[in-house]
């Protein structure tokens, strides 16, 4: 009846839906999940990203790295916009809240650059408690002027974030010039390469006190670490004789 519906309106009985974003997804995965939800209005649909951005008030031009993945609520007919709004205001305030509690003398000008940090760190590793030491390799290779040599950064410069790969590296990839290139570029690149999940952002953050300046895949779904390139050789002999077995190449750092 007319009034049980002004009961549940005054209540605020609405019926929610909801759109999951995934740490590690680009901003192309994103949109692409938020354009094909039927409850959403799409407000933003053929936007570009730059134009996205400055409808939803963002000073950024370029919006990869700046949605804080979780699951967002929304009643059927909002705006896609206030979707984007939420999830950037999300990414904000955990961003500054890590920055404020990060620890001394880290390689950073501002905090943009330990998001983009903590967006490699996201995609080299799904183990929780390898973040921390992954953010210290990197850390640790900035401060000695090394490069980076990040594999997801090739991918993210031969894909665009447009979509997954879909093989293995060659070394002709990653030869491929572009500034998200980390074999090729020094430093970090120009921004990040997906949206990273709160645990790689303190994890940039907040490295591990370790001297760790290589890692390669251990052949159980994590890496080993080593602070001297002999290390690193024989835990790279050591996965290729797993490799040879079953596990197919990613490229050693």
């Amino acid at each position: 009846t007319p009034m049980s519906i002004l009961d549940k309106m005054a209540r605020g009985e609405v019926t929610h839906y909801v759109v999951t974003v995934i740490e590690g997804w680009s901003m192309r995965q994103m949109r692409a999940v938020v354009d094909a939800e039927p409850a959403l209005k799409h407000d933003t649909a053929g936007l570009s990203d730059a134009d996205l951005m400055r409808k939803i008030g963002a000073p950024e031009a370029n919006p990869e790295g700046l949605f804080f993945p979780d699951a967002y609520l929304f009643a059927r007919g909002s705006s896609d916009v206030e979707l984007y709004r939420h999830a950037y205001q999300a990414m904000q305030k955990r961003l500054n809240d890590a920055w404020a509690k990060r620890s001394l003398d880290l390689p950073y000008k501002t905090p943009y650059e330990a998001l983009t940090m903590a967006s490699i760190i996201e995609k080299e590793t799904a183990v929780s408690e390898e973040r921390s030491r992954v953010a210290a390799v990197f850390i640790n290779r900035l401060r000695r002027g090394m490069r980076l040599q990040s594999d997801p950064t090739v991918v993210y410069a031969l894909t665009g974030g447009k979509e997954p790969l879909g093989r293995p590296l060659t070394r002709q990839d990653l030869k491929t010039p572009s500034p998200f290139n980390t074999y090729l570029q020094d430093g970090l690149p120009p921004a990040p390469i997906c949206n990273p999940g709160q645990a790689s952002v303190i994890a940039a953050l907040n490295p591990a006190d370790t001297d760790d300046l290589y890692f390669v895949a251990d052949g159980n779904g994590g890496h080993a670490f080593a602070r001297t390139l002999e290390q690193h050789n024989r835990n790279v002999a050591r996965w290729r004789k797993l490799r040879d077995q079953a596990v197919p190449e990613p490229t050693a750092r």
